[in-house]
């Protein structure tokens, strides 16, 4: 809009010093259809400005005049760039004489410049506060969506609910698995995924295996809620992931993380946090994409606490439910990680990745201890070792930082940068391939490097499973997913 203005009065001044040229305009000297083109849009540019000011000094008629001939003008170039024709004099010179009529007209009007150089700046502001508000607006809805569940997904946990529920032989079989030796034996691969998206964390289980060298010897261990732990046994214990190993745990059951041990538990239950993530009317500057739900979410962080769930395995690779694996992950287990505890994919490719983008450097705390260009790394895909985890206590690390953030003065979004401080000096980078990102907010990644990677990640709030999907990727992820079983199919097609 202020470029727009600036155009607009240097026009005026242009028109100023030529009036007699446009009151006798000859268009025999016109040297190309494109310049009628050009003068049509320049006029259009200067009359719309007009209009503002015409409107401002009441001069109603005058603004309708202009905005009429704006709207013949705007018709005229849309028709020439439908037909692929360049405009002819017979059609540019009528309006373009009209309309060069009317801006010296409403020059003649001699309106003052410094009020309407005001009215202007008045006009821009109010434009620039709407314009921000509907892109917070815009922000704000994209959230909510990409939040709610789609209603086949919500049908399907409910179909299995019920399955589990009026199933004793199910219920009986789970409890068969939850004993079985391979859970803990660490000569096989052990994945782990935290979800409550029963399709999605299917799609993850199913996608590795089906890529898998040897998927008999793949454990999946999946943490989910207690309200979506019926239908996580359902499913799993319904559908076959080419003799895999599938345990299902329901976070609830685990005492052990209350208020007493975890900061991250007790700072979940504060009123304040709540307000703060779900929006009470003191939090309503607070950004769009801080503002939801998932943050909340115990799911979403107990990551930082793999050890002390399966305190007898050496090795995990942790999955996000958003990602789909293309290739076998099993040589992630033999890769030589030199003493560390976290294999990642870094980020720091384009410089916004870097951790004075994720921390607050203003903060002592944070400024004495770390280096600002240092480079972040992606959840989604991480080899744990730990081993080196439980020697270098990272968890204690993770707690030290929750407690030091109580009042989110050092980061104040989700889980990846108290990781970033967690895993600090520990994070060993894996290659580009394992890990590529982006496919739920971005377009145009290069279909090359989609190919070449082993896991593609939808991260982003354009989840394969919503209708606002990015159409390119999604049967990448679609493709994996049992359409075959009956409480699928009746909740699709119903």
């Amino acid at each position: 809009m202020k470029a727009y203005l600036a155009t607009s009065l240097c026009q005026e001044r242009d028109v100023n010093r030529a009036q007699p040229v446009l009151q006798h305009l000859n268009f025999t000297e016109v040297s190309s259809a494109t310049s009628f083109s050009r003068q049509l849009a320049e006029q259009m540019t200067l009359a719309k400005a007009y209009v503002i000011i015409s409107k401002e000094h009441n001069n109603l008629h005058l603004a309708w005049q202009l905005s009429s001939k704006i709207r013949s003008c705007q018709l005229l170039l849309s028709k020439a760039a439908m037909r692929k024709e360049p405009i002819s004099l017979e059609e540019a010179e009528p309006i373009i004489r009209s309309l060069s009529s009317l801006i010296l007209k409403a020059q003649e009007a001699h309106y003052d410049i410094a009020t309407t150089m005001m009215t202007m700046k008045s006009h821009i502001q109010a434009l620039e506060e709407r314009a921000n508000a509907a892109t917070v607006q815009s922000t704000l809805f994209g959230q909510l969506t990409s939040e709610a569940l789609p209603k086949s997904l919500h049908c399907l946990k409910v179909k299995l609910t019920t399955d589990w529920i009026r199933s004793p032989p199910l219920q009986e079989l789970a409890d068969e698995k939850r004993n079985s030796p391979r859970l803990v034996d660490n000569n096989l691969y052990h994945f782990c995924i935290f979800s409550d998206n029963v399709v999605a964390a299917s799609v993850v289980v199913n996608s590795t295996t089906s890529n898998a060298d040897h998927p008999k010897q793949l454990v999946f261990h999946i943490v989910t809620n207690g309200i979506s732990y019926g239908a996580m046994q359902a499913w799993f214990l319904s559908n076959d992931f080419k003799g895999s190993t599938i345990e299902v745990k329901n976070i609830e059951e685990f005492t052990w993380l209350n208020a007493s041990y975890s900061p991250i538990v007790k700072q979940l239950r504060d009123p304040d946090s709540r307000a703060y993530y779900l929006g009470g009317n003191e939090y309503l500057g607070v950004e769009p994409k801080l503002r939801n739900p998932k943050y909340l979410s115990l799911l979403n962080h107990i990551r930082f606490y793999i050890p002390e769930i399966y305190p007898q395995l050496e090795k995990v690779v942790f999955l996000d439910d958003d990602v789909v694996v293309q290739k076998d992950l099993t040589p992630l287990f033999s890769l030589d990680m030199h003493g560390n505890v976290n294999g990642a994919v870094e980020t720091c490719l384009e410089a916004f990745h870097r951790y004075y983008k994720y921390l607050n450097f203003s903060n002592p705390i944070i400024s004495s201890k770390f280096d600002p260009q240092a480079c972040g790394w992606a959840f989604g895909m991480n080899i744990f070792d730990l081993i080196a985890w439980r020697t270098a206590n990272v968890t204690a690390r993770y707690h030290h930082w929750q407690e030091q953030n109580a009042d989110r003065s050092l980061w104040k979004l989700g889980t990846l940068p108290p990781g970033l401080l967690a895993f600090y000096g520990l994070t060993e980078p894996l290659d580009r391939r394992w890990h590529v990102l982006g496919l739920g907010y971005d377009a145009n990644i290069d279909n090359r490097l989609m190919e070449s990677a082993a896991v593609i990640h939808f991260n982003g709030n354009m989840k394969p499973w919503l209708k606002l999907a990015i159409g390119r990727y999604k049967p990448l992820w679609e493709r994996y997913i049992n359409q075959s079983h009956p409480d699928y199919k009746y909740c699709i097609t119903s």
